[in-house]
């Protein structure tokens, strides 16, 4: 078997650097610099990982060249039980060069990141609130099914139901690296219940999935804001309690407006409020950044487009399709009941064999 050697190099300078990253993560002057610290220890996990399947090549490699000592040496017994063991362990060793090229691919640096995700509805009116509805309980489900803590930061409903707008935060490992292509146009084809002709409508909610922006990576100049304070109100406007606890902050040089009401508190709103300003200030300059590097790299799982169309859910055949990657699974009600895992391990693949088309 071709020994694959510039990748064993770039396991061996991984490796390196892991064993300094380590020394720096327990440095007093390193611990001091919050930034600095932060981006070593998600850096030192990320390499923790990598070091662990390094370990498993050189061990299986190991195996591998002690079987064809076995083969070419003279005691037979040996011999029979290494030829016997030698295709497996071939097949385990390209399995596993396989897996540290994907493991090696270039990858976001928020990927670890918890994330704000956004529901919006959008043509289709009460029907369209209605999905963002449908939409909001699927990726509930999914999340809370991974075991992710999904919480509720601001919701403005629909006078039929569903919601106008409705914002989530999830939190748990790879949060960000798992829902990032979920964000775009979701298009659902059915018949609503108000129509009595049994006419199949078009409506569509947008999704926005954004990782959580820290505080060191936003400077954020309070006097720029401008906060309001207001009563929390339910469907149709409805005022649902008689304190002012519900928040707007109005962001001057950008012009972005957040509303938060969903808190127990004027205090618990406006943090989460400045949550939502600092995430959206963030995507907008990782946007700046991406559509920099559009014209070098195209993509079509990662366009960074949310006004594109990417899915659409069709009940009259009970078809989910994926518009970037041709993917059709006709598992409609698995779906929407936050069975998502094969759609987004589809995109996950072809994202992986897009970068690796792109390096060779």
């Amino acid at each position: 078997m071709k020994r694959e050697d510039a990748l064993t190099q770039k396991l061996s300078s991984i490796a390196d650097r892991y064993r300094e990253v380590e020394k720096l993560v327990g440095d007093p002057e390193v611990i001091k610099d919050a930034r600095r610290y932060r981006d070593l220890m998600r850096e030192y996990k990320r390499l923790e990982h990598i070091v662990a399947h390094q370990e498993c090549l050189i061990s299986l490699e190991k195996d591998l060249d002690q079987a064809e000592e076995w083969i070419a040496g003279d005691d037979e017994d040996y011999k029979a039980l290494a030829l016997e063991e030698r295709p497996e362990l071939q097949r385990k060793l390209t399995a596993a060069y396989e897996a540290a090229k994907i493991m090696l691919l270039p990858r976001d640096e928020v990927d670890d990141r918890p994330v704000m995700i956004e529901f919006r509805a959008g043509t289709g009116g009460d029907e369209a609130a209605l999905f963002a509805g449908d939409l909001f309980r699927m990726y509930q489900k999914h999340c809370t099914d991974k075991g992710w803590t999904w919480s509720l930061v601001n919701a403005n409903e629909g006078t039929a139901g569903g919601f106008k707008e409705v914002v989530a935060r999830v939190e748990g490992e790879g949060v960000y690296g798992w829902l990032k292509f979920e964000s775009g146009v979701h298009r659902v084809q059915r018949v609503p219940d108000t129509e009595s002709q049994g006419r199949v409508h078009t409506s569509a909610a947008t999704v926005a999935v954004l990782p959580v922006a820290e505080s060191v990576d936003v400077d954020l100049n309070v006097s720029d804001i401008r906060r309001d304070t207001f009563r929390a109100s339910g469907a149709g406007g409805q005022h649902v309690n008689k304190t002012e606890s519900a928040v707007r902050l109005t962001h001057g040089p950008s012009g972005i407006v957040v509303e938060c009401q969903d808190g127990r508190s004027q205090h618990q709103n406006y943090e989460h409020a400045l949550t939502v300003l600092r995430t959206r200030l963030f995507e907008r300059e990782r946007e700046r950044i991406a559509a920099d590097q559009a014209q070098k790299r195209k993509s079509l799982v990662s366009t960074g487009d949310r006004s594109a169309k990417i899915r659409t859910y069709n009940f009259p055949q009970g078809r989910v399709t994926d518009h970037r990657i041709h993917f059709t699974s006709h598992a409609l009600p698995a779906i929407l009941g936050g069975e998502l895992t094969p759609v987004i391990e589809a995109l996950r693949m072809a994202e992986q064999a897009e970068l690796l088309a792109s390096q060779n």
